[in-house]
């Protein structure tokens, strides 16, 4: 199928009160797919016509509109794509395809400070560095109960600080578990304790192009693949997680149709130092280089002992063949993406993926598709394969699960051996709240569920 009609409810008004309109999407997605505005979210547009003709910012103004998208009525637009994609009445649940108020046009940078939507809570006040305050928007049409009158958000650079205060009272819930309490939290008396099989996968992305490592050529292969094998990620997730994880043996995730344990060439993803070894000396065969590998990572989110294992992993097996790995630090996610974003963050970083949508086409397409790369989208690591972008495109156009889903584990088995980036294991949805909160449970995307919380 390549076209969709899209009909909108009555009664749907953004918080500043102005009416939800056909052209609130339209407009609000030409806007995110043309290049001239330097969104990370662009590639998700890729599939409607038009979309290639609004790639290059040196021809446009920013306002051009997808050629795909026509208005029929206010509360009706079309969508006509490229070719069919399956997935797309899926996608469009992903708030990349959110509407957009015209006051946003006005002036980006203004609205950004005092962002207008049409969910659940509207936004009252930000104190940046601090926290971020939400209240519950009465005119909301949805489907969500609300069982609060708002939600703050803290902003914490540590975790055991934001953990700490869950345990004395000072805040109602967290979803990231300090490296300290990983082992204990569930038998922590003070906090009402959540641990379950999750949807994330956490990763490391050495960008395609780096010397020594380069997907394209054989010592850059050779490399990866040994890096890989000299990581015992059955002693990370066991010793360093707590068992709140499950080693990795794709790119998707158990909690996903499509995830498999059996890949041809998820061999690559296990412990295997012998192999390493060899695999490092042909590397070294092909190009000597002095061995320096910075494993980077956001300090703010818990990831040091995770990192700090990686590295001694690392070390132990191919120290002795040349690998000179260091941890990096950085101090917040913010500092982080913004050096990955900009592409000046060196050697490998971490590349955790919360799912936007329930589907494999997200773990796959949106950050290994060669439209995803150069900024456009998640491909932080900018790898492209056209083998890989056709078995993609192919996928989208099959309606039938399985068939599709064979189709991307095909693509699977080309990512398993290029190891664009190195799959290490899968969260779970792990958290904590403070006594006397109510109702709370974690989504299938590892995040807490803030509209079903209630305090007594």
């Amino acid at each position: 199928m390549t076209q969709y009609t899209v009909r909108l409810k009555d009664g749907w008004k953004f918080t500043d009160g102005t009416p939800v309109t056909a052209e609130s999407f339209t407009k609000a997605w030409s806007y995110v797919a043309n290049a001239k505005n330097a969104q990370k979210c662009s590639s998700f547009f890729s599939m409607i016509k038009g979309y290639d003709e609004l790639q290059d910012p040196d021809k446009l103004q920013g306002d051009e509109q997808l050629s795909g998208l026509n208005v029929v009525d206010d509360k009706t637009f079309t969508v006509d794509l490229n070719s069919p994609d399956s997935i797309f009445p899926v996608k469009v649940g992903y708030i990349a395809f959110a509407p957009l108020p015209e006051s946003f046009y006005k002036d980006p940078k203004a609205f950004g400070e005092n962002p207008v939507g049409n969910g659940m809570y509207k936004f009252t006040h930000w104190d940046h560095n601090s926290q971020i305050e939400l209240a519950k928007n009465a005119d909301y049409k949805g489907v969500q109960k609300v069982a609060n009158d708002g939600v703050t958000f803290k902003i914490y650079t540590s975790a055991d600080s934001a953990y700490s205060d869950v345990q004395g009272g000072n805040l109602d819930v967290t979803g990231t578990i300090p490296a300290s309490a990983i082992k204990t939290f569930e038998k922590d008396s003070s906090v009402e304790a959540y641990n379950k099989a999750g949807s994330v996968i956490q990763a490391f992305t050495i960008p395609s192009d780096y010397e020594h490592w380069k997907v394209d050529t054989e010592e850059g292969h050779l490399r990866r693949l040994a890096l890989s094998m000299a990581i015992e990620r059955e002693e990370i997730v066991e010793k360093v997680l707590g068992g709140t994880g499950t080693v990795a043996t794709d790119f998707s995730s158990p909690a996903i149709p499509g995830y498999a344990d059996n890949l041809k060439n998820s061999e690559n993803l296990k412990y295997n130092p012998a192999k390493a070894k060899e695999l490092w000396k042909k590397a070294d065969a092909i190009s000597k280089y002095d061995g320096k590998l910075v494993f980077s990572y956001d300090a703010d989110k818990g990831f040091k002992p995770v990192f700090e294992a990686i590295v001694n992993s690392a070390n132990n097996v191919l120290g002795e063949v040349g690998l000179k790995a260091t941890a990096n630090p950085v101090p917040t996610f913010q500092e982080f993406r913004n050096s990955i974003d900009e592409r000046s963050m060196k050697g490998a970083f971490r590349t955790g993926w919360t799912p936007d949508y329930p589907s494999i086409e997200d773990y796959l397409y949106q950050i290994y598709d060669s439209a995803a790369a150069d900024g456009k989208g998640a491909n932080d690591g900018d790898y492209r394969n056209a083998d890989v972008d056709a078995l993609f495109t192919k996928a989208m156009g099959i309606t039938n699960q399985d068939e599709r889903n064979k189709v991307y584990q095909d693509a699977e088995v080309i990512l398993l051996d290029e190891l664009p980036s190195i799959p290490l294991y899968y969260s779970n949805a792990v958290g904590v709240a403070a006594a006397g909160v109510k109702g709370f449970t974690m989504d299938w995307q590892n995040q807490p569920i803030f509209n079903e919380l209630s305090k007594s």
